[in-house]
């Protein structure tokens, strides 16, 4: 098994999530936003968290249009997977891989905390670990992770059974209580909360090793 994690100038996530991936024996390499190229057989794409181009213009704004993200839709286009954690998921949504956008918090403060989440639907490869309704804590840290879409795009994830996680106390005013979704095709992820920062005991939790470790186990059968 083999993925990629896109590095962009402010990323600050990128060996975080390939520790975590590599923990389950998935092969990891990094990209720089300016390559035009993904490597062949990729199972995975990440695109970590952190605060890409300092978050001008808006945060994933210009990641979104940087070379490498060209051949990360092409990937997506084509049923490949792809992880998007905090940064990664405003990325993705730039780009128009996820519907929707993240706005800045409710309360227009930075959040940095533990959160608790309710995992809405185990399928997926990234929840396929957890099951229906159990609760996660992972930790947030952002300035922009409300979810916002409109009524038709909410009740179609809603209906499609497309929101991965929710956040049992709302910090930030999302849509729905919205931490996380799924594409039509349940193969990208878009979460606002970092699983990569509760992968290992030291980190003080180890809820998100389920997501890591159902993922790779998911993309062995592949």
């Amino acid at each position: 098994m083999r993925a990629v994690i896109i590095v962009f100038p402010g990323s600050n996530c990128d060996r975080d999530l390939a520790v975590a991936l590599k923990a389950t024996g998935i092969d990891v390499d990094f990209i720089w936003h300016k390559d035009t190229e993904l490597p062949p057989s990729v199972d995975l794409v990440g695109i970590p968290g952190g605060f890409s181009f300092g978050d001008y213009l808006r945060c994933g704004a210009i990641a979104a249009n940087s070379p490498i993200c060209r051949a990360v839709k092409t990937h997506a286009d084509r049923g490949g997977y792809v992880l998007g954690v905090c940064n990664g998921f405003q990325v993705l949504t730039e780009m128009g891989v996820l519907p929707g956008s993240l706005l800045r918090n409710a309360g227009l403060k930075y959040i940095c905390k533990m959160t608790s989440l309710e995992i809405k639907t185990s399928n997926s490869i990234y929840t396929s670990d957890y099951r229906t309704g159990d609760v996660a804590d992972l930790p947030i840290a952002h300035h922009d992770g409300n979810y916002f879409a409109d009524q038709k795009t909410l009740d179609k994830l809603t209906g499609d059974d497309r929101i991965a996680l929710s956040y049992v106390d709302n910090p930030n005013g999302s849509k729905l209580n919205i931490a996380g979704i799924l594409s039509a095709n349940r193969r990208i992820l878009g979460m606002m909360p970092h699983p990569e920062r509760a992968a290992d005991s030291v980190h003080g939790g180890t809820d998100g090793q389920s997501l890591f470790r159902g993922m790779a186990s998911a993309l062995a059968k592949v």
